[in-house]
């Protein structure tokens, strides 16, 4: 296991994983080696199917994932996904101008074109992403900007794929159009988590620091006032 994982928090029920990017959440692939999955069986993190992960993050994506510690949490946890009782939020980078604030309410389905792509699609699944800016950026006298996520739904790469059709593509994704000269994954990182407790109910939150690769590639653009 070549990349250093960290536990944000553990207790009896649930660990928080802060994933980095370039590692897959769970082993789809039989031959596939050092994903998260592979890394809770070395720890022996439980005996659940897929070591307990509730849910994924694209392997370019860095951040917080979730993982119950035995059966019931795994049921409860589950359960507060299907009924948007937890709360997802992002960090992203995109090439161009983007409103201050904004909601995406498209459905996204596979693509009919291309194999491992999603697009906004009338027969796909409803999708909703709400946004907010942080900054805007220049560089090259083109215009970025950084913007905070609250995913509200859960579809495979809906981030990329409703922001890339707003013609906003994350920087770094190259499925999705964005600029790749420099950073060699999409500038994608899963900062917070909101669950209830499984046992007390209590509303918990967990932060994760954007990571330093993120951090040095935003020093290379000027930010605007």
């Amino acid at each position: 296991m070549d990349k250093k994982i960290e536990i944000n928090f553990e207790n009896d029920d649930f660990l928080v994983i802060n994933k980095p990017s370039g590692m897959t959440t769970t082993k789809e692939r039989k031959n596939e080696e050092d994903t998260l999955e592979d890394y809770l069986h070395i720890i022996k993190a439980n005996n659940l199917p897929r070591n307990g992960i509730v849910h994924r993050l694209d392997k370019g994506t860095s951040g917080l994932v979730l993982v119950a510690k035995n059966n019931d949490s795994l049921l409860n946890l589950k359960h507060q996904f299907k009924a948007r009782l937890v709360a997802k939020k992002y960090y992203c980078l995109v090439s161009g101008d983007t409103s201050t604030s904004g909601a995406i309410d498209w459905p996204i389905g596979r693509s009919k074109y291309s194999f491992g792509k999603f697009g906004v699609s009338v027969d796909g699944k409803r999708a909703l992403t709400e946004f907010n800016l942080i900054n805007r950026y220049l560089k090259n006298n083109k215009k970025y900007s950084l913007l905070d996520i609250n995913l509200k739904t859960g579809r495979t790469h809906q981030i990329r794929v409703h922001l890339s059709y707003l013609r906003w593509p994350l920087v770094g994704d190259s499925l999705y159009g964005g600029e790749n000269d420099i950073l060699k994954r999409p500038f994608l990182h899963a900062h917070e988590l909101q669950i209830n407790d499984p046992k007390t109910g209590k509303r918990l939150i967990f932060e994760s620091p954007l990571p330093s690769d993120l951090v040095k590639h935003l020093e290379l653009y000027e930010k605007q006032a």
